[in-house]
């Protein structure tokens, strides 16, 4: 009976190794059962692990790996390193790392016990000629000098603490060793993560940090981005040329023609009241910027000063430059002490001043010509600008090296990511420029659909970890992207005039406000199931 049902057994190990499962017969069932098999060892769930195992006659760990580690916990250094000599599914490399763990081990224990002839006849004849590094090597030279750099000056005291580190080496060495001698470490879970992400990639309206449900396949609908109109701000009396939401997503400031800026307070319940009508320019206000802390707000006027108001109050706190200085833009760096403004004027480039308004630094000279747009990335390593109108100049603010990206078209407006990672510039050839500050791109990624031709149109990036671009059109209508896909994914109406400038809520993700010739502003939200 015994030898009958080992012979079942063995039939049913054969079997399991042969057959192919899935609806596309795809997947091997040994490996799928070894993935699930290290899975439940991963989460901790050891009996069933073990349990599986014995049922399928399928061990996690191979028997080319299990006489590895049976070699190294008996301390067998030379029989590990023929071994390792001896597995063919390694590369050069692979082999030179793993037999570097062993050597080293090796290397250690000699030093733990006293033997440091063997130890440096070890790195002399063997850890020496493995392509690992010198500076490894140097290392482990290092430890037969100064015996405590390595952490051991007690270890041949205590045999438990080599039994600890053979057990690190052999978790080590799985990770070198390819499979299927090995299984990758938490394959399931990598392969599980791998499908949802592609899903989440793939998915055009995904907007949301939440975690994934893998009960089901994922798929959004456009219920997840603003799509519907859902206030109408009506504070200004004349063209409404800009508006921002601030970095916590609880206020809106906008600018007008009309030569003044407001502060919309967002509610709890996404409704907006005015905060505050800021009244000190002379000239239409044609810019704002909020401080990373949001406790302040520069105003740019047109051809004017630039204003810095306190959030709070409303109030004015200083103004910078004089009626001469033709403000263009401006920018804050991420410790809400220090700004930058471009000049319309080629003799005033860029300066960076302190919120009391003294200049710590300017950019100025024939380098430096009539500036149109600038920002500062949120991590405050690049300085960005858009001079001779068709010109990025990308300047890494601590190493002062700079890289520029030219255009064939004007660009009218610039916008950076929240990760620091790209920027978009509007072109009045009716395209959106999207480039990646670092410059691993050589061609942009573009986006059309929109129509701009003869004034100036903002757009910005928005959404969950910014996957969406936003803006606004000659046509008075809205336009967003995915930002993999060139050609809009929605197109809003409801302005009856240009929509000038568009600002995506950076903690609201799916509210949106535009700005428009109109007179309006238009905050946008997602569209009512229920109709």
């Amino acid at each position: 009976m015994r030898i009958l049902n080992h012979r079942k057994k063995l039939c049913y190990t054969m079997e399991n190794l042969t057959t192919m499962i899935g609806s596309k017969g795809v997947i091997k069932r040994d490996e799928f059962v070894r993935i699930l098999i290290q899975c439940l060892y991963s989460l901790g769930y050891d009996k069933s692990a073990a349990c599986l195992e014995s049922e399928s006659g399928i061990s996690y760990k191979s028997s080319e790996f299990k006489l590895l580690e049976s070699l190294v916990l008996g301390a067998d250094w030379e029989g590990c390193i023929n071994n390792l000599y001896g597995i063919k599914e390694m590369t050069d490399e692979q082999r030179d790392t793993a037999l570097f763990l062993v050597s080293k081990q090796y290397f250690v224990e000699c030093l733990g016990r006293g033997d440091d002839s063997l130890a440096l006849s070890l790195l002399r004849k063997q850890i020496s000629k493995l392509n690992v590094g010198r500076e490894k090597v140097h290392m482990l030279a290092f430890g037969l000098l100064s015996f405590g750099a390595l952490a051991l000056n007690k270890v041949h005291e205590d045999n438990d603490v080599f039994q600890e580190l053979r057990k690190y080496l052999i978790n080590e060495l799985g990770k070198v060793i390819p499979p299927p001698i090995t299984v990758p470490d938490r394959r399931l879970e990598h392969l599980v993560e791998t499908v949802a992400a592609s899903q989440i990639d793939s998915c055009i309206y995904h907007n949301s940090l939440d975690p994934l449900s893998i009960y089901k396949d994922h798929r959004c609908g456009r219920d997840q981005i603003p799509t519907e109109t859902v206030q109408i701000l009506s504070g200004h009396k004349n063209e409404v040329w800009f508006v921002q939401f601030s970095n916590n997503g609880n206020y809106l400031a906008s600018s007008s023609s009309d030569c003044t800026a407001i502060i919309w307070k967002v509610l709890e319940d996404s409704k907006l009241v005015l905060q505050h009508t800021l009244k000190s320019h002379q000239n239409p206000v044609s810019f704002v910027a909020w401080s990373p802390d949001d406790t302040m707000l520069l105003t740019c006027g047109n051809s004017e000063v630039l204003r810095l108001w306190d959030v709070e109050t409303g109030t004015c706190k200083h103004t910078f430059g004089d009626n001469g200085f033709l403000v263009s833009s401006c920018a804050w760096f991420p410790d809400s002490n220090r700004l930058v403004c471009g000049s319309s004027d080629p003799k005033k480039g860029i300066c960076m001043w302190d919120c009391e308004g003294n200049e710590i630094k300017a950019w100025r000279g024939i380098r430096m010509p009539k500036i149109s747009d600038i920002a500062v990335t949120p991590n405050g390593e690049y300085l960005i600008s858009i001079f001779s109108e068709r010109d990025i100049r990308i300047l890494n603010v601590g190493m002062n090296t700079e890289r520029v990206i030219s255009e064939e078209h004007p660009i009218t407006s610039l916008s950076v990511s929240g990760d620091s990672k790209y920027l978009i510039v509007s072109l009045n050839s009716q395209e959106i420029h999207m480039w990646d500050v670092e410059g691993c791109l050589e061609k942009p990624l573009r986006y059309k659909g929109h129509r701009q031709h003869k004034y100036v149109i903002r757009s910005c990036f928005g959404g969950a970890n910014g996957m969406f671009i936003a803006s606004g059109s000659e046509n008075s209508q809205v336009y967003i992207w995915n930002r993999r896909i060139s050609d809009p994914i929605e197109v809003l109406s409801g302005h009856s005039m240009t929509v000038n400038c568009v600002s995506w809520n950076p903690k609201r993700h799916q509210m949106l406000a535009s700005a428009s010739d109109d007179q309006t502003i238009r905050i946008w939200g997602p569209c009512n199931k229920g109709l």
